[in-house]
């Protein structure tokens, strides 16, 4: 009964968030109220959710302080450089640009922290798609992607909960898997290609006179209004699309479109003089991150303490700051709380525990001696409707339990344990979607629609060419 249950919750929560019957906060926490009631431990729902959100309480405040570090590094131009470039590449070609999100995730996603990869990402990629009018989907999307299949380093989580849970080495676990996890990365920037060329397709290629194409790659990064490009010597009329059907893009900023404004170089908050401080503060946070020093959250909490108190000596600058970016804090943390109450019913009542049980039972006898490729399969799902925590501590014991009965070894278990994590990136109990999906300003059961398959599809590419390269 618990199995059934606990499948009918997360099938419940799915259905009505993609069809936006219910937003995500009052859906993670109304719907398994109502389980918990169902499953006759209404009386415990207090207990469970105090212990949800004990355990997540650590990653929300991580979250919160983080938001607020990465949006004060973002205010004073630490990226302005990275974005330069990145927008030099893509310049206003839809194609390059979905090509581009999907590059700059994977190499901001070396640090091991989706937070921190979806921040960076959204905060660079936002104006372009925003103003291109392009499919914000796409870019959420391909950013979860590549920051899943990157996801899987070894301080990046799953590989090293993968090693703890079975005593491996996690270079054991990680290092053979390279080439796979690479396919599933080219497989990705395929798909980004595609994805680009559907939005070409759709929108056209913006085309500029050659004397304007600096000075719209300025606005882009979203520098002055529509009169500076006009100023730079051309007007509405000289900027076309070309190649499509699509309508032409409104360059002169529309009202009320602060959207465009975040990375505007003549903006107050620039820090120049204190551009290396400010470099050299980041690398420490994220090696002592990377080296476990101190907690994430303590870490995060003292970045965002000095790099406020050393770039706005101010008070009133502070709490300018800080007001930025509380709207991001307050939806990201709140959905985060919100996330507790499910996952403490669904570990409380026993179901996570059901679910898994069931799952294992019914795998045929006759797959024993290919327990891996079972492994790896069920990955997916299962990293998808639980944690981390719970499928690597919980369920993949049970796996390589399995699988060494039949003559397969622990570290092939462990290896294909990790290939759902492209589709885990997406799943509603990662705290990091909620920073990705609330920047991006996408509702978060049309993300869900949209990357599901394709994050799925890419599991199974690294799933196939781990089985064919004879790693898994």
């Amino acid at each position: 009964m618990l199995t059934i249950l606990g499948f009918a919750m997360i099938a419940t929560f799915l259905v009505l968030i993609m069809l936006k019957k219910m937003s995500p906060i009052a859906a993670l926490v109304l719907i398994p109220a109502l389980f918990c009631v169902f499953v006759g431990k209404g009386a415990k729902l207090g207990d469970y959710v105090i212990d949800g959100v004990t355990g997540l309480a650590p990653t929300a405040a991580m979250l919160m302080f983080a938001i607020v570090y990465f949006g004060v590094m973002i205010d004073v131009g630490l990226f302005d450089p990275v974005v330069r470039g990145i927008l030099r590449f893509c310049k206003a070609d839809p194609l390059r640009i979905v090509v581009g999100t999907a590059v700059l995730a994977a190499i901001v996603s070396l640090d091991g922290d989706g937070s921190t990869t979806f921040m960076i990402t959204v905060s660079a990629m936002y104006p372009l798609y925003k103003r291109l009018k392009m499919s914000l989907v796409v870019m959420t999307g391909v950013a979860a992607m590549a920051n899943g299949v990157m996801n899987t380093l070894p301080w990046g989580g799953p590989t090293a909960r993968a090693a703890t849970a079975l005593k491996l080495d996690a270079s054991d676990i990680f290092v053979p898997m390279i080439p796979a996890l690479a396919m599933g990365l080219l497989f990705v920037l395929a798909l980004a290609y595609v994805l680009g060329r559907r939005e070409r397709k759709r929108l056209g290629v913006l085309t500029l006179d050659e004397v304007l194409v600096e000075e719209t790659e300025t606005v882009l990064v979203g520098a002055g209004t529509g009169k500076d490009v006009a100023k730079a010597g051309g007007v509405g009329k000289d900027v076309t699309r070309a190649g499509g059907s699509g309508p032409g893009v409104d360059l002169p900023d529309e009202p009320g479109d602060e959207s465009f404004q975040g990375l505007d170089p003549d903006r107050p908050t620039l820090r120049p003089g204190l551009y290396w401080f400010n470099a050299l503060l980041t690398v420490a946070l994220l090696t002592a991150m990377i080296m476990e020093w101190l907690p994430i959250p303590v870490l995060f909490l003292l970045g965002a303490a000095l790099a406020l108190t050393v770039n706005f000596p101010h008070m009133p600058d502070q709490k300018a700051r800080i007001a930025a970016h509380a709207e991001n804090v307050l939806n990201v943390s709140g959905m985060v709380f919100a996330a507790a109450v499910f996952t403490g019913v669904l570990q409380g009542t026993g179901m996570v525990d059901h679910m898994a049980k069931w799952l294992v039972d019914n795998v045929p006898d006759g797959m024993g001696p290919h327990m891996a490729l079972v492994t790896g399969v069920l990955s997916i799902p299962l990293t998808y409707f639980m944690s981390n925590d719970g499928f690597y501590f919980g369920v993949l014991p049970v796996l390589a339990e399995a699988g060494q009965a039949h003559g397969v070894s622990a570290v092939e278990i462990a290896r294909a344990s990790i290939v759902g994590q492209p589709l885990h990136m997406s799943s509603p109990l990662v705290p990091a979607v909620y920073v990705l999906v609330g920047m991006a300003k996408v509702e978060f059961g049309d993300h869900t629609r949209f990357v599901v398959k394709w994050a799925a599809l890419t599991s199974l590419v690294v799933l196939g060419a781990g089985v064919l390269f004879g790693i898994i």
